[in-house]
């Protein structure tokens, strides 16, 4: 039997998942290793009592994490989201799929995201990307009944909108229309509870703000030092010959604002996610530290995905125990004491920190 051909989008989503397991594709230095908790010989509080459960989108979490939007849209995709899916519900954290797009454009793919809807996840988030907002070129632009078709899909109680310009500009067949897109957003947001997300270049104070007066629900800021989707654009470009474009994606390896100074930079009173780097429960302490609600991780799950879905849990659970030690070494009871302790800051984090409170101040 034949099986169908796939759709640029189904090839691209499988290169994605391929190159993130198969390459080099984290920035040259993860900012998160600069930030180091302030460690309390007394905490005065016991290990057993320490409490990381929270809250997000008014539902309750079993710690400040969120397995971040990744995949869907491809062959092997049901099985990772099923996975990703499986282990949230049993951990009981929050999850979002990765962008629905292929499935918009190609019915039977839905499956693949659906599965999702399967499992009792806590907090479960579409995703639509931004650049779909607007018309590029011969498509069409995505609107609110997309939006809606992309929630009802996986049952979900929020609507990521990712915003990936810079994998835009540097993958061979990027979209690179922009100018619409936040008032696509504002008319998304007046309906539909969303979550703007950064894919891996932050959010700057002017974005931040401008995401709040457009009226979404919470940002996502999704900063420079973890997997680098500029790099993974160079391995697709290299393999299809592309010069150009693997050039672009050697340029902008390492572009974008650290996630620990975009948590500063985008802290504009709505809940804040933290991803980029993210690859322990001692970062996820250190994110809280910085202001965050939710700390996100993308490249750990899908590694423990491909395995099944107790590797999920399993990853899950220590991610959780790190966590708690943290907590319990910082002397902290709960999320909101933690939020109140300090955090030593050195170079090069501390050079984009001073940045960013310079930011605040003008």
């Amino acid at each position: 039997m034949r099986m169908p051909e796939e759709s640029p989008t189904e090839r691209r989503k499988r290169d994605h998942v391929e190159m993130i397991l198969q390459e080099n594709t984290a920035a040259d230095h993860n900012f998160w290793n600069d930030i180091h908790l302030v460690h309390n010989p007394l905490p005065e509080v016991d290990y057993d009592a320490i409490d990381t459960t929270t809250y997000f989108f008014e539902k309750k979490l079993a710690a400040p994490l969120i397995i971040s939007s990744m995949t869907g849209g491809f062959g092997g995709g049901r099985e990772i989201n099923e996975a990703l899916a499986r282990g949230a519900a049993e951990v009981g954290v929050a999850m979002g799929v990765g962008s629905q797009r292929a499935a918009i454009e190609k019915p039977e793919l839905e499956a693949t995201y659906s599965v999702a809807a399967d499992y009792d996840v806590p907090v479960r988030f579409a995703n639509l990307g931004a650049p779909q907002l607007v018309a590029q070129g011969a498509k069409r632009a995505y609107g609110m009944a997309d939006a809606k078709h992309a929630m009802d899909m996986v049952k979900a109680h929020g609507l990521i909108i990712h915003l990936n310009f810079l994998q835009e500009v540097v993958q061979p067949e990027g979209d690179k229309k922009a100018a619409g897109v936040l008032a696509a957003i504002e008319a998304l947001a007046r309906e539909l509870p969303i979550l703007a997300k950064e894919t891996g270049a932050g959010v700057s104070r002017d974005a931040a703000h401008r995401l709040k007066t457009a009226g979404v629900r919470a940002i996502d800021v999704g900063g420079m030092g973890g997997t680098s989707f500029s790099a993974v654009e160079f391995y697709r470009a290299k393999k299809e010959e592309n010069p150009m474009k693997a050039r672009l994606g050697t340029t902008f390896w390492n572009w974008g604002i650290p996630t620990p100074a975009s948590l500063l930079l985008a802290n504009v009173g709505l809940p804040l996610v933290a991803t980029g780097g993210v690859r322990s429960g001692l970062d996820v302490a250190r994110s809280v530290v910085l202001g965050a609600q939710l700390a996100g991780m993308a490249k750990p799950m899908l590694e423990a995905a491909k395995k099944g879905h107790q590797a999920v849990v399993d990853e899950l659970r220590a991610v959780i125990e790190e966590l708690k030690a943290a907590m319990f070494l910082a002397g902290a009871k709960d999320l909101v004491d933690l939020g109140k302790r300090e955090a030593l800051v050195l170079r090069p984090a501390s050079d984009w920190m001073e940045y960013a409170r310079a930011q605040l101040g003008s």
